[in-house]
């Protein structure tokens, strides 16, 4: 999981499993989503926010909803 840690980044850990569960590297997401690798990388860590068009895009993309990518479930907060 390189930098991203189990205990607290239910967003990024969801993130990268639907990611990898569509077979799709950062890079391809990327593409589709019109920004840079590096770019994705920081939102998928968490480092940046996605902006709405972007989580639209990957509710549809990794085939979840924006609850199961980007909401918490303990705290039912969205996760930016």
């Amino acid at each position: 999981l390189g930098k991203l840690k189990r205990g607290g980044y239910g967003m990024q850990i969801k993130l990268y499993d639907a990611r990898k569960r569509a077979k799709l590297s950062q890079q391809e997401v990327a593409d589709i989503l019109g920004i840079s690798r590096n770019s994705y990388g920081q939102k998928e860590r968490g480092d940046v926010p996605f902006n709405l068009e972007e989580m639209f895009a990957l509710s549809d993309l990794l085939n979840a909803s924006l609850d199961d990518l980007f909401i918490s479930r303990s705290k039912k907060e969205v996760e930016l």
